[in-house]
C-alpha cells in the first residue's frame, strides 16, 4: 500500500487518542501519539534535564514507564512552547508519517505544522467542562489525589497555553473536519472519522 497520513489534532482529553487508536487498528495504519514525545521530554525535564536536550536525545526507552500523570502532562505541555523542542521531534513525526501502509499521528500541531499535505485532516474538540470530567474519571480510576475543580482549571490553563504559543498554536487547520465529542459517544465519533478518511481513499 503507499502512503495515506491521518492527522487528528485536539485539545486535552478530546477523545482524539481513542480515536487515532481506533482508526489505526480499523484500517491497519501505524499510529503515533505524538503527545508521548512531549510528555517523555516533559518527564526528563521533572527530572532533572534541559529541555532541548531532552528533546534532541530522546530514545525508544523515554517512551516508556508511566507518563500520564498530571505533573508529566502539565511538564509536557510547558516544554512544547519552547521552539527548540518541538524542531527537535519534527524530523521524528514527519518520517513516521511517511511511512508505507498508512498513519495515523495525534497530536495538537499535525495538520497545521508537521503534516500540511496530509490526506485527511481532523480536530477533534469538546467543552472544557467535559473534557475536565473525563480527565478527573480517568485519573481517579488511577488513584490520583485530585479535584474536579483542580483538573477544570489545569484543563483551561493548558489549552489557553497551548492556543496561544507563538510556535506551532493548537488550532484546527483550515481544511480539517471538525469532531465535537461533547455530546457523542465514542462509537459515534469513531464513525464519523471513519466514514471521512474512506472518503477521502
Amino acid at each position: 500500500m503507499t502512503r495515506f497520513t491521518v492527522a487528528i489534532d485536539g485539545p486535552a482529553a478530546a477523545g482524539k487518542g481513542t480515536i487515532s487508536k481506533a482508526v489505526a487498528a480499523h484500517f491497519g495504519f501505524a499510529h503515533l501519539d505524538t503527545g508521548l514525545l512531549y510528555r517523555a521530554v516533559g518527564a526528563k525535564t521533572l527530572a532533572g534535564a534541559d529541555p532541548i536536550a531532552a528533546a534532541r536525545s530522546l530514545t525508544p526507552a523515554d517512551m516508556q514507564g508511566n507518563l500520564r500523570t498530571p505533573d508529566v502532562a502539565q511538564a509536557a505541555s510547558k516544554v512544547a512552547v519552547i521552539a527548540e523542542v518541538r524542531a527537535a521531534l519534527v524530523d521524528f513525526q514527519r518520517n513516521f508519517a511517511a511511512r508505507d501502509g498508512g498513519a495515523v499521528l495525534d497530536g495538537r500541531d499535525i495538520g497545521t505544522v508537521i503534516c500540511p499535505d496530509a490526506d485527511v485532516k481532523l480536530f477533534v474538540t469538546a467543552s472544557a467542562e467535559v473534557r475536565a470530567e473525563r480527565r478527573f474519571l480517568e485519573l481517579s480510576a488511577k488513584d490520583h489525589e485530585v479535584s474536579r475543580g483542580q483538573v477544570l482549571a489545569d484543563v483551561i490553563a493548558r489549552d489557553k497555553r497551548d492556543s496561544e504559543r507563538e510556535e506551532a498554536p493548537l488550532k484546527p487547520a483550515v481544511d480539517a473536519v471538525i469532531i465535537d465529542t461533547s455530546d457523542l459517544s465514542i462509537e459515534d465519533a469513531v464513525a464519523q472519522a471513519i466514514a471521512r478518511i474512506n472518503a477521502a481513499r
